[in-house]
């Protein structure tokens, strides 16, 4: 039974940092895509960054030179490293993975078979 669980969340100030964690069992874990949404209140769940099998990442420009995925480290956790946050940043997040061919990683929520159960994170001004 594949599970992903999740850690890390919590309430900052803007500019402040926090880190993700996403635990995974029942799988090889760094065989899938492992993606981080988020979803806000009203909005739809969005992908924010990826990394593929291959341990190429990629960010959503919304991100990109904040959140940052840290290189493999050969066990089943993957990570999301968020620093300088800012209001608009505040979600629950969520790890997903899924096995896709060719070993594209897509950014659509639909596609991805196992998730997290969500972590609340928070940013005050």
């Amino acid at each position: 039974q594949v599970e992903l669980v999740e850690s890390g969340g919590g309430s900052v100030q803007t500019g402040g940092s926090l880190r993700l964690s996403c635990a995974g069992s029942g799988l090889t874990y760094g065989y899938y895509c492992r993606t981080w949404f988020r979803q806000a209140p009203g909005k739809e769940r969005e992908g924010v960054a990826v990394i593929d099998r291959s341990g190429r990442t990629n960010y959503a420009d919304s991100v990109k030179g904040r959140f940052t995925i840290p290189k493999d480290n050969g066990k089943n956790i993957s990570y999301l490293q968020m620093n300088s946050l800012v209001p608009e940043d505040t979600a629950i997040y969520y790890c997903a993975a899924g096995s896709f061919r060719g070993g594209r990683c897509p950014w659509d929520a639909i596609f991805y078979n196992y998730w997290g159960q969500g972590t609340q994170v928070t940013v005050s001004s």
